[in-house]
């Protein structure tokens, strides 16, 4: 069994795919295409900001997904949060990238803001260079990673401008979010510089200043909410409200709810092991090919 396991893994990084660390197995037979890694897409405060590439095999041009990986804005990384979709994307035939960001504590907002809005523009810029169509592009994001791409999608202008976005577990209103834990969470304390749990009203107007849902209008792209019915960290109603929002002011917004599925998402194949397959769906109907 070690040895067909070790065969796997060889076969997998000849064809440059990245092997997750921790509880996730490589598929047993990679998805056509390879990754590049370490691409440096930026640089801020004297730091390298990189991401990583996955090109698939033909001739393209093919629909791009830009990832964006949560943690709470202080944790997390571009390279194993997102596995479960990575292959499915990869075998989409989609060129994607996920993205690294600076965090909290030791980069207040917006940092982490600004790096995945010189991310967005970069793949605009490059992306053509990885068989990407840059007039087809999606961002995805998970809990934070979600709350940032919903800011994105929100408050885009022509050159962070995409297609379609797609919000996994996503918090979009920071303001109810915190006044029903009775106070600021620890991740709010050390994104924006808070020295206390208090919610006065300064504390409401920045809040509500970095919420998706502040910024809810018409003429939106379509955005997509997928979300576990058992959510205990980011409460299911946030999306209910965020896409009653959208639809008021006119815009697409369709939800999945993963019944009895609470916030990891590396648990959610256990109750719904088809939810991969209706995200890539639902960016194929709305990254539709023009050839």
């Amino acid at each position: 069994m070690k040895k067909i396991l070790l065969k796997i893994l060889i076969l997998a990084l000849s064809m440059g795919i990245a092997v997750a660390e921790g509880t996730n197995s490589p598929p047993a037979v990679p998805a056509p295409g390879t990754n590049q890694l370490n691409i440096v897409y930026g640089e801020a405060a004297g730091q390298k900001l990189l991401l990583d590439a996955h090109i698939p095999e033909g001739a393209g041009k093919f629909p791009i997904a830009i990832l964006v990986h949560g943690g709470g804005w202080m944790s997390g990384d571009r390279e194993h949060e997102f596995y479960e979709l990575f292959d499915a994307l990869s075998r989409a035939n989609f060129t994607w990238f996920t993205i690294e960001y600076r965090m909290a504590p030791t980069n207040r907002w917006p940092a982490c803001f600004e790096d995945e809005q010189a991310a967005i523009r970069w793949v605009k810029q490059h992306g053509g260079e990885f068989k990407g169509d840059t007039h087809r592009i999606a961002l995805i994001g998970y809990s934070s990673g979600g709350h940032l791409v919903t800011l994105a999608g929100t408050t885009a202008g022509e050159d962070t401008r995409v297609q379609a976005i797609v919000g996994v577990s996503p918090p979009t209103d920071l303001v109810s979010d915190n006044l029903r834990r009775g106070g600021l969470t620890i991740s709010m304390r050390s994104l924006f510089g808070f020295d206390s749990t208090n919610i006065d009203g300064p504390v409401i107007e920045v809040l509500k200043e970095y919420s998706p849902l502040t910024y809810v209008k018409p003429g939106l792209p379509p955005f997509l909410l997928i979300q576990g019915s058992a959510d205990r960290t980011v409460p299911h109603t946030q999306s209910e409200a965020f896409q009653a929002a959208l639809l008021k002011a006119g815009d697409t917004c369709d939800f999945i709810t993963i019944t009895n599925a609470q916030h990891r998402i590396a648990d959610w194949e256990k109750f719904d092991p088809d939810w991969q397959s209706k995200v890539i769906a639902w960016l194929q109907q709305k990254l539709p090919s023009t050839k």
